[in-house]
Order: C-alpha cells, then structure tokens, then sequence
C-alpha cells in the first residue's frame, strides 16, 4: 500500500512538498494512480494523482474513512534518554503499539535537557504510517515533572519506579476504557521527593514486572500493558 500523510489534506487537495517529492521523483507515480493518505487525526483517503510534482502533487479523494473512535486514552511523560536514539526508538515502537500522547519530562536526575522536537514528529508520523495507524501522536513540548504532575487531567494517573516500598502491579491495576497517565523517569530513576511528591497529588506508584528496565524499555512495556489491558476480555 504506497501511503501518504496529508494533514490538510480536505483544505489543499494537495500533498506537502516532501511528499509530493517521494510520490512524484521517487516511486514515479502519474495521472490516474490510485493511492492512500492519513491525515494523522484519525482519516484514511483513497485518492487518485491527478497532476504528480515534486512539489505540489494535486489529487482527488475518492473515498474517506473515519477510524473509530477509542473507548480509551493512554498518555505516556517520560524523560529523554542521554543516548537519543533510544528515545527515538521508543517513540517508533509505542506509536506501532498505540498510544495518543507523549511528553517529555524533565526530572531531577535527568541527563537530556534538550530535544529536537521537530525530529522527533517525523519519526512519529514515519512510525504511524509505516504500522497504518490512522493517528498520529501528540508530541508535547519538554516540561518538568512538576508541571505535568500538577497540570494532569487523566482520570488514572501512575508513577512506575524502582525504590523498595510498595508498588501496584501494572497489569493487574490498569484500568478499561479510561483515560491513563504513567511516568516513567530518567536512567537514575524518579528522586525520592519527585516520587512522593506524585503519589501525594493522587498518583499510584507501580511496577512493570520484576526486572529492572531501562528507561525506554519501561516506557514500551507499560504502554503495551496498557494497550493489552483493554484486548482482554
């Protein structure tokens, strides 16, 4: 399936310029083909190329899909790894698994203080496209801990940690079609004040499993029990 994300696409009838490149230079389609386009907030198009260019390739819709809409949400803020190819990775592969939202945190131990936004929207609508997700996730701004700590408007909220006191099982607590928030921090992990401070505004702290994951790794698992949580019967 040759696939195109197209945002704008009911307004312009035309694909972005970069796009348009890949259609028109690289896989050489002409008048009359027949192709698919995301918009990346949850429509799939059937279109026909009407005039290919390298960089306002126009097009018409021929059909329109609208994906159903999700009985629930996941939201995952977690810290960036210092080696940002591990974040890129987890982006790529919670966005093939499914999830709606991402921000990145800025924690007391963290070692990457600096992101590449833009970058990192590309990888997500590479990822959305490649897996034939009808969405594309939204990618927050870096804040700190505390903001989105405050600022939360999940109606279930977690804080997956490493310390050795009392912790839920993920999978046996995530709830159903509810709306989920769950942090996950940096390579040192959460500070102790950061952790309490979570679970005194209403988060629950919990585990992943009994292994100890790296940071991207724990954000992939626990947006896949979330994932898997709402599959189960």
């Amino acid at each position: 399936m040759k696939l195109f994300y197209a945002p704008d696409l009911e307004e312009t009838l035309t694909l972005s310029e970069e796009e348009s490149l890949h259609c028109a230079k690289v896989l050489r389609l002409t008048s009359g083909d027949e192709v698919f386009a995301f918009d990346g907030k949850g429509t799939f198009f059937k279109l026909k190329i009407l005039n290919p260019h390298p960089k306002h390739t126009e097009v018409e819709i021929l059909e329109k899909n609208v994906a159903l809409p999700k009985d629930y949400r996941i939201h995952v803020a977690i810290a960036p790894t210092k080696n940002i190819e591990r974040f890129e990775w987890f982006l790529e592969k919670c966005t093939e698994i499914g999830i709606d939202e991402i921000t990145p945190i800025l924690c007391q131990f963290s070692e990457r203080k600096i992101i590449k936004k833009e970058r990192l929207e590309k990888i997500l609508i590479s990822a959305a496209k490649q897996s034939l997700k009808a969405t594309v996730p939204i990618l927050n701004e870096l804040c700190s801990i505390n903001d989105v700590v405050k600022n939360r408007k999940e109606e279930y909220s977690f804080i997956a940690h490493c310390y050795k006191q009392e912790k839920n099982d993920f999978l046996k607590i995530c709830p159903k079609q509810k709306s989920i928030l769950i942090l996950i921090g940096p390579e040192g992990d959460f500070s102790p004040s950061e952790v309490e401070n979570a679970i005194s505004l209403g988060f629950v702290p919990v585990s992943l499993g009994e292994s100890r994951l790296r940071t991207e790794t724990a954000g992939i698992v626990a947006c896949h029990i979330a994932n898997l949580v709402q599959q189960l019967g």
